[in-house]
């Protein structure tokens, strides 16, 4: 199946990939980054998977969620009747839960259900033994229970069934995890945790702020984040998945199950900007933690719980999604330099502090440590926004965002009342200005340029009149936006930069689809600029790109119709709010 062709359901600490067929074909236990036990998305059936369906139909006739929740209901209509599978994780409790309800519509449909349970990212067959009714699977530390309301016959290292059902009939399947070493978990009542998990995804949701024009994308896609959040520490994945490729057949796959400092900050301040101050409370808790100790040691990404050592590996097994390998699990980018996020998360605080997040002494010292560090090694080269895999430059966005670190320490400590030495701070911040408008500017083109000296493009650029590096009427900003729209967009999309043979800046081969985040921000850009109607424009044309249950894709291929990269992907919905926010913002006068 496409990509798009999935949705999400999870608890808040992992999630499930559910196929418009009914199958579900990824699935990591018990956390976001734990080795998956359905595979299938990056392998084929014998790397595992749960397909729930009317015997003999494939794509279902339609689904949504239900309301405002992470609930899928997945419906049905064949010949004899109309049946419907309810899937969701109800919050944790002692263990990770799947739950699958089959409804009965009208009429009676013969269903059919095939499991394969395959540990360690598709690699381990386990043992498979029935008690007390019920199938228990075992693998090296892995264990899992099958609650069947229908018999399930084994074979061929895999179970399954076909039964009826009928109209007003409720049969429940529940797919419970834990450690192996650890007896049988307590089973759950499947429709009390239904109706539990309704009631927390719409007290969840009644909170938030934000009631414009947009409003079921902006709250699809918040409830997308806070599905990415991993509840026990706050920290915020960029996505449920690894290896969805940039590019069909192509190298430009990686592992998305962390949690990156710059997602992780724009999160924070999609959620923030719509009301939501205690989840803004819980990330700074994450970060502080995960940034502890030598400021010289902060990473760009970690784990879940602030992991460092994240070893990047490929697993030879798999034959990836659509035969785009390598499969890899880790990412190496976590030993890079990327001098943006030093700017981002502490742009985030500051955001989070004007909403009303309370003031931590503990916090502030930690972030001028950080900043003391970074005052003496913001000059230096790095991998950048984009995690080049090629040599290291002098990218205009990093530096940027350099500006933005040392802008808003000024801004801390003037508009909140901090500690701190102003002066200082501002002229680090009047240094960096200059030299990025003297060396990241080509006055020939009237436009920034991706790095020092460089004649290329980047979307980041676009970033520099949301962050207020310069003024929206600045002709240097009109024309870098001129000029990407000019060279940087296909079919009306923004790609990320140019990837060419003879430009080796990533370091990496082939192509890739066009990044979404980088079209909201152009979206974005146009609202401040005062291109209010261009930027309505392109922000419907974005979010109409989402599937049929309002999920996004990292990247948007044009040519074949299709989203590609790891699903669904955090940068890509928050740039989304953010858009609809600003759009708000800035919209244009009411006319007469």
């Amino acid at each position: 199946m496409r990509i798009e062709d999935y949705a999400l359901v999870g608890d808040m600490q992992s999630a499930a990939l559910v196929g418009r067929d009914g199958s579900i074909d990824w699935l990591c236990l018990p956390r976001f980054d734990s080795p998956s036990c359905f595979t299938r998305l990056l392998g084929d059936e014998s790397n595992g998977f749960w397909r729930l369906a009317p015997t003999g139909h494939e794509q279902a006739t339609r689904r949504a969620y239900v309301e405002d929740t992470l609930i899928l209901e997945t419906v049905w209509e064949t010949p004899t009747g109309a049946v419907k599978v309810i899937d969701f994780m109800p919050p944790r409790h002692a263990n990770p839960d799947l739950v699958r309800i089959v409804e009965g519509l009208s009429g009676t449909v013969e269903m059919t259900t095939e499991i394969r349970i395959r540990f360690d990212y598709g690699r381990i067959v386990p043992w498979v033994r029935r008690r007390n009714g019920h199938l228990h699977a075992i693998g090296g530390p892995d264990s899992v229970w099958i609650h069947s309301p229908v018999p399930l016959r084994g074979g061929d290292y895999r179970h399954e069934a076909t039964f009826t059902v009928t109209a007003g009939q409720q049969l429940p399947f529940v797919f419970t995890w834990h450690p192996s070493h650890q007896p049988e978990p307590e089973r759950i009542d499947p429709l009390e945790q239904l109706a539990e998990t309704r009631l927390l995804w719409e007290e969840w949701v009644s909170r938030c702020g934000y009631q414009g024009r947009w409003r079921d994308a902006v709250v699809r896609s918040l409830i997308t984040l806070k599905a990415l959040t991993y509840s026990p520490t706050g920290g915020i994945v960029a996505a449920p998945t690894t290896s969805l490729p940039e590019h069909l057949g192509g190298v430009r796959n990686w592992d998305y199950r962390y949690c990156w400092l710059r997602d992780a900050s724009m999160t924070l301040d999609a959620l923030t900007g719509a009301g939501y101050v205690e989840e803004a409370a819980a990330w700074r808790s994450w970060l502080l933690r995960a940034i502890a100790g030598r400021p010289e040691d902060v990473q760009v990404l970690y784990g879940v719980a602030g992991e460092r050592r994240l070893p990047e590996m490929t697993l030879d097994w798999l034959s990836g999604y659509e035969n785009s390998t390598p499969v890899r699990i880790g990412n190496g980018a976590a030993t890079q330099l990327q001098l943006d996020i030093y700017g981002e998360f502490v742009d985030a605080l500051y955001q989070a502090r004007k909403q009303g997040m309370a003031p931590d002494n503990h916090a502030w010292a930690l972030v001028t440590k950080v900043m003391e560090f970074f005052e003496h090694n913001w000059d230096q080269p790095d991998e950048g926004l984009w995690e080049v895999r090629g040599p290291r430059r002098h990218f205009v966005h990093s530096k940027v965002m350099a500006w933005v670190a040392a802008d808003r320490m000024v801004r801390v400590i003037e508009e909140l009342g901090r500690r701190g030495d102003v002066e200082r701070w501002s002229a680090l911040r009047d240094r960096i200005h200059a030299e990025v408008c003297d060396k990241g500017y080509d006055p020939e083109r009237n436009t920034f340029t991706q790095s020092y000296g460089s004649r290329e493009l980047d979307a980041a650029l676009l970033q520099i009149p949301i962050v207020g590096f310069l003024p929206p009427d600045d002709p240097r900003v009109t024309g870098t936006i001129d000029a990407i729209e000019r060279e940087l967009m296909t079919d009306g999309f923004v790609l990320r930069y140019p990837i060419a043979e003879d430009n080796p800046v990533d370091g990496l081969p082939g192509g890739e689809g066009a990044f979404l985040a980088c079209s909201f921000w152009l979206a974005e850009a146009r609202a401040i600029t005062g291109r209010h109607d261009d930027a309505v424009e392109l922000f419907e044309r974005l979010v109409a790109l989402s599937n049929d249950v309002g999920l996004l894709a990292e990247e948007y291929d044009p040519m074949t119709g299709r989203q590609l990269g790891n699903f669904p992907q955090a940068f890509t919905h928050i740039h989304l709010i953010r858009t609809a926010q600003a759009l708000a913002r800035y919209a244009a006068p009411q006319r007469r």
